[in-house]
């Protein structure tokens, strides 16, 4: 009889990392997640899975209870992926400086989630446990049961104890043939004796990397947009042009009118702040081009002094633009030179986040054609489209906004993939 492997999978969302677990026969036995759309995608493709939905402060000794009821074993591995949102790279220098003056500086409590994983991971002490969340996530900190101001990871590695080792490092997804650049934070942990003696030697348990910008002998060169989605079925963010019939999935929103011109001006790689004359008497090129700077205070400011109308001839430039309200009189939108940017085809993409299918999203608007990243090209990207998993429930697709985020926030399920296959290899 072939081995069982459990895993517990916290603030699971969805379920994409677990796609990378269930490649490697580690099967979900239990999971916890707030957001109740979320918790029926990950219900309906792990049918067989206990599912917690609620606050994870509240159900952490339910889940601890029922899982030693239903397993006399610890789980190999536990998956937790942490909200990131109040993990903001600003302040913690001011924030600590504040808190040794006494002073109680402003906190996101969405940091502290953390602990109630802590408390989880040292009841039921799993063989492997992956933390997996944005890059600054080794830089925030947090205040501890007893109130006192630490560093995530300090708190992390003081509440295992000894008995586990491992810690984190930062990684580009890019590298590891995932075609985006989405930089990540995983901190791997293990008290597998084995992962002992096979850390006190390589320090790291990350598998090695596969790819890289150029070519190399030993790595081969970054997956781009090219490879993964040229071949996909033309678009164009006009309705009935918006989806393709044959993959419901193969879709993305209508533009209006102003932004249609925008974009369709918008050379590759380039932002429509940027876009130059159109008028055929004119055509003048060299007007001024958007951009940002930092000011006085340290702050990145975008120009205020962008032009919108042709230097040359006073033709409206097809740039970004709002009218003032009542009247007919326009001005340059403001934002920066990322937003209504083209991505460029022989470069993987920028980071997906859950606003990719907007075009004033930092640099997310199709390499070539008039429209967003479609839903299906999300997938792709973020490689869930390697494995097997469905937005219909109920034979209904779910709708987009739900499958816009779950590409948005998960982790590529490929990374997870690697890692597991690299904890077996340690394991042998």
């Amino acid at each position: 009889m072939a081995k069982t492997y459990n895993a517990i999978s916290l603030f699971s969302s969805s379920g994409i990392g677990d796609l990378g677990l269930h490649a490697n026969g580690i099967n979900t036995v239990t999971a916890c997640e707030i957001i109740e759309e979320r918790m029926a995608l990950f219900k309906n493709n792990n049918p067989n899975t206990k599912c917690f939905c609620g606050d994870i402060w509240k159900l952490e000794k339910d889940i601890i209870d029922d899982y030693n009821e239903r397993f006399s074993e610890n789980p190999f591995l536990i998956l937790a992926t942490p909200p990131c949102q109040g993990m903001s790279p600003n302040g913690m220098g001011k924030m600590l400086s504040d808190y040794r003056k006494g002073l109680r500086p402003k906190y996101d409590e969405r940091n502290r989630l953390i602990i109630p994983a802590i408390h989880i991971i040292k009841a039921l002490q799993p063989k492997w446990i992956i933390f997996e969340n944005v890059a600054n996530m080794e830089n925030t900190l947090i205040y501890d049961e007893n109130d006192e101001l630490i560093n995530i990871i300090d708190y992390g590695r003081r509440e295992l104890g000894k008995d586990y080792v491992g810690g984190p490092q930062v990684i580009d997804c890019a590298d590891y043939g995932i075609p985006e650049h989405r930089v990540r934070l995983l901190t791997i942990f293990s008290k597998s004796e084995k992962a002992r003696q096979y850390y006190e030697k390589n320090r790291s348990f990350l598998p090695e990397k596969t790819h890289s910008q150029e070519r190399t002998l030993f790595l081969k060169k970054w997956v781009t947009l090219r490879d993964v989605i040229s071949g996909l079925p033309v678009l164009r963010a006009e309705k009935g042009q918006n989806i393709d019939k044959k993959n419901s999935l193969h879709k993305v929103p209508v533009l209006d009118e102003k932004k249609l011109w925008w974009l369709d001006n918008t050379p590759e790689g380039n932002t429509a702040f940027n876009n130059q004359c159109v008028n055929p008497k004119c055509g003048y090129q060299g007007n001024k081009l958007h951009g940002a700077k930092h000011n006085e205070e340290g702050i990145n400011k975008y120009n205020e002094d962008t032009p919108l109308y042709c230097e040359k001839c006073g033709s409206l430039l097809p740039r970004p633009y709002v009218e003032e309200k009542g009247t007919e009189e326009k001005r340059i939108m403001k934002g920066f030179t990322s937003a209504y940017k083209r991505m460029t085809w022989d470069e993987p993409a920028s980071t997906l986040t859950q606003n990719f299918q907007y075009a004033c999203s930092d640099n997310k608007v199709h390499p070539s054609q008039t429209r967003v990243l479609s839903l299906w090209e999300g997938l792709i990207i973020q490689t869930i489209s390697a494995y097997p998993y469905s937005f219909v429930i109920n034979g209904k697709q779910v709708k987009d906004g739900l499958i816009r985020d779950t590409i948005g926030e998960s982790v590529p399920p490929k990374i997870i993939d690697m890692v597991c296959k690299k904890i077996f290899e340690i394991e042998v």
